[in-house]
């Protein structure tokens, strides 16, 4: 749905937030609004990174970091982030993975306006699932998160979850060149294609970081793939790692094994038994290192392996009666000429219906439109040779089954859809609103690979 500018922020004074820095305004930071709270002032804002040794890379950051500064919240409890656009161009957040009211979810025209140079905008809801998540513009995305505006979120356990021990790692790889200048974000024949890579890998921004960590020890590592358009495919040969939640989602735990595949905007937790001090165990994506973990002496008793998480309180999908819906994912090959008259170039749709990030008014033809309280199956088909990470606003859904790999049934925001694969979702719409489904790999998402999905 589109708004005007005056009925969006109207809205959203009625709620207690405050869309532009205006003098008198109620400002809520340092003072509890709910009995458990967690407040952040996060600063959008140039920042210059040193990716390649002695060249100054131009990125922007949040909370003078990119990626981000990590945010915390605990399950059940709020987060409330006032934040702050000190970049020359519009930009907003939207909290990947995160089940929130449809006013916090940061799609520009659709559920708010942009925030605007030296505006700003205070995001507010409750954390209601515990696990790995992330945020991100959904403005100029290409262009935004390239230059890195990407950042972790962690919601903890209500409860101790039994890990002592516990690391953030965020994947990202850079366009930038031997000099660490920038390269382009997305070109137009790769975005018809696999999408746009970047040439430098990086591991919490830095290329090929050493992670020291407690020998003995089981520690939790989150991974964050916050990268545009890589995949990773993630091993740890020589370890001893378990799997215990995907997406944010909790699954009983189980063996790493050879290797996982982490699409654009997808997380894994995963639980690694440091081995004795001294000993070295290489982070890779396929046969490349991404880091090396270095045992170090630690003066506490070995660790145990952690019971399995508890699950996070999402509706179950009653099968038998739920309805199913088909989503083809596919190439376009459409021609567009006047792209240097202000055209985007359309390359992907789904079900014949190209998104053109130009119209704001896109929003108001959704691609479904569920009954609130329904259940629903969607069967996603891949009609194309590239792999899509195929994410949902607003809901989690659970993943049933796929015709090309076994699946263990789990809860999750974004499924990664192989090549040439139809996989099976299904899901409760239980949450009121209009929500942005789309692959995440950002060129193909901004040539036509996202819809709406309207739930009244």
């Amino acid at each position: 749905m589109a708004f005007t500018r005056r009925q969006i922020l109207a809205g959203l004074a009625g709620l207690g937030v405050v869309g532009l820095g205006a003098g008198g305004a109620r400002y809520w930071l340092g003072r509890p609004l709910h009995a458990t709270t967690h407040d952040y002032e996060l600063i959008a804002a140039p920042l210059d990174l040193e990716l390649v040794p002695g060249h100054a890379t131009p990125a922007w950051s949040y909370g003078g970091q990119a990626p981000g500064v990590e945010l915390r919240s605990r399950q059940g409890d709020w987060l409330r982030v006032r934040f702050i656009n000190k970049l020359d161009e519009p930009t907003t957040i939207h909290w990947h993975g995160i089940r929130l009211p449809l006013e916090m979810d940061g799609v520009p025209y659709v559920s708010q306006l942009p925030v605007l140079p030296g505006e700003y905008f205070d995001y507010q809801f409750r954390t209601e699932d515990a696990g790995s998540f992330w945020y991100h513009p959904h403005l100029s995305s290409a262009h935004q998160l390239g230059r890195g505006l990407v950042g972790p979120l962690v919601v903890e356990e209500r409860e101790p979850s039994g890990f002592r021990h516990e690391r953030s790692l965020c994947l990202k790889t850079w366009h930038v060149d031997e000099l660490g200048a920038f390269t382009a974000f997305s070109v137009p024949r790769e975005a018809a294609r696999e999408g746009t890579r970047g040439r430098l890998s990086t591991i919490n921004g830095q290329p090929l970081p050493t992670l020291e960590l407690p020998a003995g020890q089981v520690v939790r590592l989150r991974l964050f793939n916050l990268d545009s358009t890589v995949t990773y495919r993630l091993n740890l040969p020589g370890a001893e790692a378990r799997i215990y939640a995907l997406d944010g989602h909790p699954v009983q735990p189980r063996p790493l094994g050879k290797d996982y595949w982490l699409g654009p905007g997808m997380r894994l937790e995963l639980a690694l038994r440091v081995p004795e001090a001294g000993r070295e165990l290489p982070l890779r994506n396929g046969p490349l290192r991404l880091a090396t973990i270095r045992s170090v002496a630690s003066s506490e008793a070995p660790g145990g392996w952690p019971v399995a998480l508890p699950a996070n309180p999402v509706a179950e999908p009653d099968l038998a009666s739920a309805e199913t819906l088909s989503f083809r994912f596919e190439w376009a090959a459409t021609l567009v000429d006047n792209v240097a008259q202000g055209a985007s170039y359309q390359y992907w749709q789904i079900n014949g219906q190209a998104w053109d990030i130009n119209d704001k008014t896109c929003a108001e033809r959704p691609i479904a439109t569920l009954k609130r309280g329904g259940h629903y199956i969607f069967e996603l088909r891949n009609m194309a040779q590239y792999q899509h990470p195929i994410h949902l606003h607003g809901m989690a859904f659970k993943v049933l089954d796929s015709d090309r790999k076994d699946i263990i049934p789990y809860f999750t925001d974004t499924y990664l859809l192989g090549k040439n694969e139809t996989a099976r979702i299904a899901l409760v719409a239980d949450n009121p609103g209009v929500w942005m489904f789309h692959c995440h790999v950002i060129d193909h998402m901004e040539t036509g690979l996202m819809a709406a999905i309207a739930v009244v």
